[in-house]
């Protein structure tokens, strides 16, 4: 199961090449072009501008199971300071979060596999762009991923600092939270400083706002159900000496379990509406659900499973592990799709910088190991004959 070293010092050289060259959600157009040049060196048919810059590699096999493998491409708006050789070339853009790995990962294994003369079935590569907050697994679900390219489950695989290299984790059921924004505006009646008496304080109606929203966790919701709530943002008044007559909170929401998600909604709207009436002002609640939590089915992650259990470079395997609060957009295709999502271990003897950290840099060392996986996952449902 183990990938050839040729290709993997071109995973190495494509990892560093990306990352040397990050693009934004929805801008992935040079990284786009590297992907689907290298699918078509390897004879796989390419469909290209799905979801607007996403791409799709197929390697047909004959009769047999349909699967998908998904990478996402997209960079992220941070100054990189890792001084790396490969560092970004790009000012305020750099791939904090792995894609580059991940998309590295994908193209080493369908160029392990289109040398292989041993499946029966169909493998779609799946590279989507846009996965950081731009929702592009949405848009290439929308865009008709998988009515031109049916699959019977689609898997997905994000690279995570914590766990060291060598390590796979996965589970059944939620394994990221859902990702939902809200947005409240209290509008007072402003006054002079001074005179407080003469009109409505909306800096402490907002600020009784974001007290009161954290009791939603500690005393509406069950101890039992994961919700984290945090306000990140509170934006009033331009003078020292004039209460402004609006406010704004903004922050966002996760929960794994879509009737506490919904549950939240109504009580943030509920909250802020009841204090800003207690004040004399008023409160406009703006909810946003976005990406839903990532749901994995039991069978896929029990193939998951196996499969990492074939690749000799995968020594710990969690098949229950925690989940996380962050979020991730292969929600949408495992809506449409059944499958699974897992994580890789990333750290080598000494733990690296966190994920979305200007210091962070993919680990080439798990390069070799997350394409074995994708050939085992590969193996384990086409089959050899």
């Amino acid at each position: 199961m183990g990938i050839e070293a040729e290709t993997v010092e071109r995973m190495v050289a494509w990892r560093r090449d990306l990352h040397a060259h990050p693009e934004l959600a929805f801008q992935e157009v040079r990284t786009a072009d590297l992907v689907a040049r290298e699918l078509a060196a390897c004879g796989l048919s390419v469909k290209t501008g799905l979801g607007r810059t996403g791409v799709v590699g197929t390697l047909n096999r004959g009769d047999g199971p349909a699967i998908g493998l998904r990478a996402d491409m997209d960079a992220l708006p941070i100054q990189e300071s890792t001084g790396a050789a490969h560092a970004s070339r790009t000012p305020g853009v750099m791939h904090a979060c792995g894609h580059d790995g991940h998309v590295a990962m994908l193209l080493g294994a369908a160029r392990h596999l289109a040398s292989r003369t041993d499946l029966s079935g169909t493998v779609h590569f799946i590279f989507q762009p846009a996965e950081e907050l731009e929702g592009g697994g949405r848009a290439m679900v929308e865009d008709g991923l998988f009515r031109q390219f049916p699959c019977d489950s689609v898997y997905g695989l994000h690279n995570w600092p914590g766990l060291p290299l060598g390590t796979f984790a996965t589970r059944i059921g939620a394994i990221m939270a859902s990702l939902d924004t809200f947005e409240i505006t209290v509008a007072g009646f402003g006054t002079h400083a001074a005179m407080p008496e003469c009109g409505t304080d909306t800096l402490v109606v907002v600020s009784e706002i974001v007290l009161a929203l954290q009791t939603i966790v500690s005393r509406r919701i069950a101890p039992t159900e994961p919700v984290v709530l945090s306000v990140t943002q509170i934006h009033g008044g331009d003078a020292y000496n004039v209460i402004p007559e609006r406010a704004v909170i903004r922050g966002t929401v996760r929960c794994l379990s879509d009737t506490v998600r919904k549950r939240v909604a109504e009580l943030v709207e509920a909250i802020a509406g009841g204090i800003a009436a207690t004040h004399g002002a008023r409160a406009d609640v703006s909810y946003r659900f976005g990406y839903p939590a990532t749901v994995n089915t039991g069978d896929a992650v029990g193939i998951a499973l196996k499969a990492a259990a074939a690749v000799p470079d995968i020594t710990v395997r969690h098949g229950d592990v925690v989940p996380s609060m962050a979020s991730e957009d292969f929600a949408y295709m495992l809506e449409a799709c059944p499958g699974a999502y897992a994580w890789i271990g990333t750290d080598g003897a000494e733990r690296g910088a966190p994920l979305h950290n200007p210091a962070y840099d993919f680990n080439d060392d798990a390069l070799p190991v997350g394409a074995a996986y994708w050939a085992a996952v590969t193996t384990r449902l086409l089959g050899a004959r």
